[in-house]
């Protein structure tokens, strides 16, 4: 990665360097990919919830239906903090956060066994994509491995663009360059410290590559010049994990709204709704609902759909 580096200088011009220096104090750390601490978000009555979830359901316009329908039908006030899984997850171990919607399941195992959750089910899933320009200078197109794709990427140091904010995200993208032996680092690659859909911005800014969930980068795809290069390979697969946060993590952890978020989203209605979600725009699945593993995909996760067809 590329770093920033000043020429100090005597005189009348030391404040005014000084200055700029640590003006970029901030832009230096998110190249590098620091993530800031989520803030946390103030209760202000019995009635409010907290859901820290990942940016992927903010970003793709879920969230956006199913909240409004979760509030009318339980009277609760969700107040959402949309960040990576990681951060999200943290939120919880501090009490910061009623019920999780996050897809990082290694983290979520970890978070887990530390007791720090009460429940963990299977809401949905997804697939990850690889996307990058359409004329694909890497030459990673139809790639049948995710993680060929990575190495060519590597390879050829074509623009590659990070989350590198403990995401569940960057948690996949992460495990694919240490299976391929690969630390990457240079100006080729680039962490964003941001969410799905800025980041998203910023790979079609650079003409590079990154990796996205789909439901994100078909919310954005108009707004795009990425193509779809890599899909269907099973270790793309995507998996969302409803999580009431433990009440021995905090005080006024709102325990009865987060049960109550968690049956919501695993009831018929809603996992409908989830299934529908973006059919009649993009004429395939988003999301595709999954509660209590319906579709067998933790049980035999044979292989990561190239697409979730509408049903």
């Amino acid at each position: 990665m590329r770093r920033i580096s000043f020429a100090w200088a005597a005189g009348a011009a030391f404040p005014i360097l000084l200055t700029l220096a640590l003006a970029l104090v901030p832009v230096w750390a998110a190249a590098k990919g620091a993530t800031p601490a989520a803030s946390p978000v103030a209760r202000t009555g019995p009635k409010d919830l907290i859901l820290a979830t990942t940016t992927s359901t903010q970003d793709s316009g879920l969230l956006d239906v199913l909240v409004p329908m979760f509030e009318q039908q339980s009277g609760y006030t969700v107040k959402t903090v949309a960040v990576g899984s990681g951060q999200a997850l943290e939120l919880g171990k501090r009490g910061e956060a009623d019920v999780l919607l996050v897809h990082s399941p290694a983290a979520e195992q970890q978070y887990m066994a530390g007791g720090y959750g009460v429940d963990r089910q299977i809401v949905m899933y997804n697939d990850f994509i690889i996307v990058g320009p359409p004329n694909d200078p890497a030459g990673i197109k139809g790639m049948p491995s995710a993680l060929d794709a990575m190495k060519k990427i590597a390879q050829t140091q074509s623009p590659f663009v990070s989350r590198g904010d403990d995401s569940g995200t960057n948690a996949l993208e992460l495990k694919l360059w240490k299976t391929a032996g690969i630390q990457p680092s240079g100006s080729w690659y680039t962490e964003s410290g941001t969410g799905m859909g800025d980041t998203l911005n910023i790979t079609n800014e650079r003409n590079a590559y990154t990796i996205s969930d789909r439901a994100t980068y078909l919310a954005m795809k108009d707004r795009l010049d990425l193509a779809i290069l890599v899909e269907g390979d099973k270790s793309l697969l995507n998996i969302y994990h409803v999580i009431p946060v433990n009440p021995a993590n905090g005080r006024d952890i709102n325990a009865a709204g987060a049960k109550a978020f968690e049956e919501f989203m695993l009831a018929p209605a809603t996992q409908t709704t989830i299934g529908e979600f973006g059919v009649d725009k993009f004429h395939q699945r988003l999301f595709t609902p999954c509660a209590h593993d319906s579709c067998g995909i933790e049980a035999t996760p044979a292989a990561a759909p190239a697409a979730t067809p509408a049903a």
